[in-house]
């Protein structure tokens, strides 16, 4: 067995890179079990966020390549062009990996709490598609045990920091007086409902949802007394727009040029502050190029992240310590079964090797043979037939030079060193 955490993130890859490498969630079940037809990978998950691209694998043996060719191809990329930002952790390092994301220690905005629901979305997914097996289901388990200690031992996400937090932070800075803002929304997924909230606690004027559904939309703004609409009334909603936000998973921009230019002139180019988080993108990067309009994406909230963060720095050291101490505990436990599986079949050819030599010996007393010698001669048969295999093995092993086979032989066999054998001859 063999695991492999491989993919593309925000450290490695600009948005522009992450927007043509990540999965809609109506991919995602054609994606693994393809994933798993074309390549070695016997399970597999992926998670997508607007922030990473990763697959998660079993494999008999390790194969990144196959894989990294498989991701490339599914994306239309080259693969020059995507080893440039991927990276792949094997084995001790992709458990460690998993963890330290579902954690929210590999994150832009450290210790944020959302990516361990995006973890366990990615697992039910994977199980729908039927691409999650024993081991790598272990492993998800695994994963969201150490994420929970990390939660629960250390102070890592006692305070509000998440791209929400800091998109709402740097209104703050932009506008004197939130309380006399209003702001526009699009989407109704869980980074917008945190928005909403951190915009509700800060007293903004009025807030309007805007998403496809509008039953969604309404949902969400019931909970902070704000008004849905739909994505087609976006148009009317901009002028009256102090602060827009977007984080939607359209493949598609929302928000064109040309309809941010309109509201300008109407609102007498009063200015409007734009934070894009989706990938791909909701607002088309030429808005940034307007006058009057301050256009934010993920990328741009580093600065804002990093003040921040401040607080969590201090918890980070003992939630790594937890990571690395889980993720310990897990590959041992995954030896412990692999020596399960090893013993199983020794006692099983054990068994069998009993099995032959008893019923020899009951056909020798069923013939009237002396009992005492066919229990002697049974005890010599099983004995013979138990060392037989050892015997040869450590001997072809020790005369190609493997001297350490001798060692592991005594102390597998809980032999005294220096003993010798002595059975009369």
């Amino acid at each position: 067995m063999a695991f492999l955490a491989l993919g593309i993130n925000h450290k490695t890859a600009s948005v522009d890179v992450r927007e043509r490498v990540a999965f809609t969630p109506e991919q995602l079940v054609d994606a693994l079990q393809q994933l798993c037809r074309l390549t070695a990978s016997r399970e597999a998950a992926i998670l997508s966020t607007c922030n990473r691209s990763e697959l998660y694998i079993e494999q008999d043996t390790l194969g990144a390549d196959d894989v990294l060719q498989w991701l490339a191809s599914y994306h239309r990329l080259s693969l020059d062009e995507l080893r440039a930002s991927a990276y792949v952790h094997e084995d001790h390092d992709a458990v460690r990996h998993m963890m330290r994301v579902a954690s929210g220690l590999d994150s832009l905005v450290l210790g944020e709490p959302q990516i361990l629901g995006q973890m366990k979305s990615a697992y039910a997914v994977a199980r729908e598609a039927g691409t999650v097996g024993p081991l790598l289901g272990r492993l998800f388990q695994a994963t969201f045990s150490a994420a929970k200690q990390v939660r629960t031992d250390t102070a890592i996400g006692e305070n509000p920091v998440s791209v929400a937090f800091a998109a709402v932070s740097l209104a703050k800075q932009i506008f004197a007086d939130l309380g006399r803002s209003q702001a526009l929304l699009i989407g109704a997924g869980e980074t917008i409902t945190l928005v909403a909230r951190h915009l509700h606690e800060q007293g903004v004027k009025r807030i309007v949802v805007a998403n496809r559904t509008l039953e969604r939309a309404s949902l969400l703004a019931e909970q902070f007394g704000a008004h849905a609409v739909l994505l087609a009334d976006i148009p009317q909603e901009l002028a009256n727009s102090d602060i827009v936000i977007s984080s939607t998973a359209s493949q598609l921009p929302i928000l064109g040029k040309g309809a941010v230019e309109s509201a300008l002139k109407q609102r007498r180019h009063k200015p409007i502050f734009m934070v894009d988080i989706a990938v791909p993108r909701d607002i088309e990067a030429q808005v940034g190029e307007l006058d009057d309009v301050y256009l934010y994406t993920v990328d741009d909230l580093h600065e804002v992240v990093a003040e921040n963060l401040k607080s969590r720095q201090g918890a980070a050291q003992a939630a790594e310590e937890l990571v690395s101490a889980g993720a310990e505990d897990f590959m041992a436990r995954l030896r412990e079964l692999a020596a399960v599986d090893v013993l199983r079949a020794y006692r099983q050819q054990s068994e069998r090797l009993r099995d032959e030599e008893l019923l020899k010996a009951q056909r020798l007393l069923a013939n009237g043979g002396n009992p005492e010698e066919v229990l002697a001669q049974l005890a010599r048969g099983l004995t013979n037939k138990l060392l037989h295999a050892p015997s040869v093995q450590l001997k072809k092993l020790t005369a190609e030079g493997r001297v350490d086979a001798l060692a592991m032989a005594q102390e597998l066999f809980a032999l005294h060193e220096g003993a010798t054998d002595k059975t009369p001859q």
